[in-house]
């Protein structure tokens, strides 16, 4: 684990991509719960297994970034109502491709499953009553020609919401299998730039997305904490690499 800070009443780590948060199928083991139930092997009041206490929100196996942790009962609620009640603040960068326009703009559709793949979300017209509802606001950060480096700002926490919803206005996120991104959607059609996008894609070999940023009341001393992990290797390299072809 990598541990951005610990009290008695809270853990804040930051996740490298590829670990999964939850035990599920194909994934019984090395996940960061498992993580957490070593770390607090010696700790008697905290069971993994209560579902009072362990993790308030969550990010994709291959998103990297800030999570925080409850490991008491009453932060846990307390955590969740903030949730809940859109009083936490995240932050996100991003790679997507192209540059979206305008360049600073808000994201609102429902957000389901894809009724034809079932492993995708998929962006629904709040009109139509399917789904939950969901809001993104991104500001491109720098315009790298082919691609962008993007901010993304949470205001709702749905599935996969920032992969989906920026596939929806046309800009997945830079080699995100599971929405398009990992086809050349931008640039020239010759076979050195296609060499250039296999090399980007071995340098950053999963969705360029990272939660930089964690901003909430410290559930028990009521004060204003402020986590910021820097961007992992393997997306500095990416946006460098554009930056040098740009």
């Amino acid at each position: 684990l990598d541990i951005v800070y610990e009290d008695r009443y809270v853990l804040v780590v930051n996740k490298p991509a590829g670990l999964v948060v939850h035990p599920g199928h194909g994934n019984w083991t090395g996940t960061l719960v498992n993580a957490l139930a070593w770390h607090f092997k010696d700790t008697p009041d905290y069971d993994v297994n209560d579902p009072r206490l362990g993790l308030v929100h969550r990010i994709d196996k291959d998103t990297s970034g800030l999570l925080v942790i409850a490991k008491t009962p009453d932060a846990k609620t307390n955590l969740g109502r903030q949730f809940f009640n859109k009083t936490t603040k995240r932050e996100y960068v991003a790679v997507a491709w192209g540059v979206p326009e305008p360049a600073q703009g808000r994201i609102e559709g429902n957000i389901a499953r894809d009724v034809r793949d079932r492993l995708c979300m998929a962006v629904y017209d709040p009109a139509s009553g399917i789904g939950k509802h969901a809001v993104t606001h991104y500001n491109v950060i720098e315009d790298l020609g082919p691609v962008s480096v993007v901010k993304c700002v949470l205001e709702t926490g749905r599935t996969h919401q920032i992969r989906v919803h920026m596939r929806h206005i046309g800009h997945p996120l830079f080699n995100d299998a599971r929405y398009g991104g990992d086809r050349i959607l931008r640039g020239e059609r010759s076979a050195s730039y296609r060499a250039f996008i296999e090399n980007c894609k071995a340098v950053c070999s999963r969705q360029a997305l990272h939660a930089r940023t964690l901003r909430f009341v410290h559930p028990e001393t009521g004060q204003e904490m402020f986590f910021e992990a820097p961007i992992p290797a393997d997306m500095t390299a990416l946006i460098d690499r554009f930056r040098t072809y740009s």
